[in-house]
């Protein structure tokens, strides 16, 4: 079996959240879908709630405290991403884009994300199109095609096991499959040194 690292960023502010509950069952289903592809995935979950004052004073100070500083190098490290978020005033919420905005700007060169959202009202769906796929272009990460949004009433007891359980098999199945063709992801360390300490003093 392969072993690949998936992380989940869920920006729910409520606990518990529906924003949570979605990243929860597409975690499930990408461990299922991948496990069908001989890849098993090591999950971590990242509660963006919890590392709000550490986002606000790291964007003040240009250092990131400890558990947020965990946070940037799970992503850095992870083979790829589910990233659910609730829908403020028609777009991602504040919280959401300031752990981006604190990310090193290649920390999602090529990465596979599975890009997802909740809010009250179907009426928000488009915010996965309008909102994050250009956010994550811009990151230069790698959005798969099928992006999961859940309103109040998908919630309920029939529509958990229709339409919105459709997305999400069909989500993780592409995340998964991206996994599964991949290379683990690398993290360059940048005080590594890239030339030869015998051939540096030769130039001397």
């Amino acid at each position: 079996m392969k072993q690949r690292n998936l992380v989940v960023i869920s920006a729910g502010l409520s606990q518990p959240s529906s924003t949570r509950l979605l990243a929860d069952q597409l975690s499930a289903a990408a461990v299922r879908a991948a496990a069908q592809l001989g890849v098993t995935l090591d999950v971590q979950v990242v509660e963006l709630r919890d590392l709000a004052h550490e986002i606000t004073d790291h964007m003040l100070t240009g250092f990131a405290p400890a558990a947020l500083k965990q946070a940037q190098d799970a992503v850095a490290a992870a083979d790829a991403l589910i990233t659910v978020t609730p829908v403020f005033s028609a777009s991602f919420s504040g919280l959401f884009k300031s752990f981006f905005d604190v990310l090193d700007q290649d920390a999602l060169l090529d990465k596979p994300v599975l890009l997802a959202a909740t809010a009250g009202t179907a009426r928000h769906s488009l915010v996965l199109e309008h909102a994050l796929r250009p956010l994550f272009a811009y990151l230069r990460a790698l959005p798969t095609p099928t992006a999961v949004f859940a309103a109040s009433d998908d919630w309920g007891a029939n529509s958990v096991e229709g339409p919105l359980r459709g997305r999400i098999d069909r989500a993780a199945a592409e995340l998964a499959r991206e996994l599964e063709r991949r290379e683990p992801a690398t993290v360059t360390d940048p005080f590594a040194l890239t030339a030869d300490f015998e051939d540096m003093m030769k130039s001397l």
